[in-house]
């Protein structure tokens, strides 16, 4: 485990959400300080509300320790979320010819940390450019701004690709290319809302199905055929 991931275990938030904790966390001191040497109004209003937010932004960035399950030949969720689309397609950058997808869409009540589906070796580290449309639309597959994650183990490719959303402004990746990476090792987060997609290849068989809820790292989404 190196270290950047041992730290995020012991936080009870994502560590790449730390810039808008301690943000927030400050802006609710100061404006509960002015507050208490005030006593204005709106002063305690605008202390109100940023406690909320900041409570609101806890839940969004909360990092759970997750233990993956140990079964062979099979492919884990790469975030928390429910499953939108499962069907072949045509993987190109990666994969390099047909691959079964498997979509999730997060929302702000889902964890956002993304880990990987597999053990394996990182090999492609790809940041999209793009638009910012609402995640569950399925031309946001193909317009928004995305990252794609490339994963090798010996013959195996496979690729995750993160997908801003409306909100979601964006997309931290902590690994980069020829990075080990262990089953449910986080590979970052998106942040306010996002989907994720899975692309194994084609003799792969899914073990969800559409409108599923999944848990990155914990649930089993598709396995090799025997």
């Amino acid at each position: 485990m190196n270290r950047h991931e041992d730290a995020a275990v012991r936080l009870p938030f994502a560590r790449d959400a730390a810039p808008e904790l301690i943000s927030t966390t400050l802006v609710v001191l100061v404006l509960w300080f002015a507050w208490f040497r005030s006593n204005v109004a709106l002063l305690l209003l605008l202390a109100v509300l940023a406690t909320i937010v900041w409570l609101g932004l806890l839940f969004f960035m909360r990092d759970p320790r997750r233990t993956p399950p140990v079964e062979l030949g099979v492919f884990l969720a790469p975030a928390d979320g429910r499953v939108m689309a499962i069907d072949q397609v045509q993987e190109a950058n990666f994969v390099g010819g047909p691959a079964l997808r498997i979509a999730i869409f997060l929302s702000l009540f889902d964890v956002h940390v993304n880990r990987s589906p597999m053990a394996g070796t990182v090999r492609w580290v790809h940041h999209v450019p793009g638009r910012f449309l609402q995640a569950f639309r399925e031309e946001a597959s193909r317009v928004n701004e995305s990252n794609e994650v490339g994963l090798e183990d010996g013959a195996t490719r496979i690729l995750v690709k993160q997908i801003a959303g409306i909100l979601a402004r964006r997309i931290v990746c902590t690994v980069g290319v020829d990075d080990p990476v262990r089953a449910g090792q986080r590979l970052g987060m998106i942040k306010f809302g996002s989907r994720v997609e899975l692309f194994l290849p084609p003799e792969c068989e899914a073990r969800v199905t559409p409108g599923e809820q999944v848990w990155g790292g914990l649930s089993i989404v598709a396995s090799r055929r025997s």
